[in-house]
């Protein structure tokens, strides 16, 4: 592979619909939201026991959101955990024509 001139290839900016995935505005927006509340658990020092104690939510739900395992989770409720975490979403929503993806990548 050394030496092999790899194509580069600009992303749409959501890698879910990059590789085809059926739902990818919803899978990218509840991976947003994911990261909040890890930023939110960060700024705050809170391991996923004490973020129990604080907002009542399961100890292995924080654990799933940090594993990025986030199918058990709607947005509403990535949503409602953010809010119990002290901070409010805010969501703009822009929509626009689709545009056809390529998925051809050369090695």
């Amino acid at each position: 592979m050394k030496g092999e001139k790899l194509e580069v290839v600009r992303g749409s900016g959501n890698v879910f619909r990059d590789l085809g995935h059926k739902n990818a505005d919803a899978e990218q927006f509840k991976a947003i939201l994911a990261a909040e509340i890890i930023k939110a658990l960060d700024r705050e020092h809170l391991s996923v026991r004490a973020a129990h104690g604080r907002t009542g939510i399961a100890a292995a739900d924080f654990s799933r959101i940090r594993n990025a395992d986030l199918g058990r989770f709607t947005v509403d409720r990535l949503m409602s955990i953010i809010n119990r975490l002290g901070s409010r979403v805010e969501v703009k929503v822009r929509v626009r024509r689709a545009e056809p993806v390529e998925h051809e990548v050369t090695v």
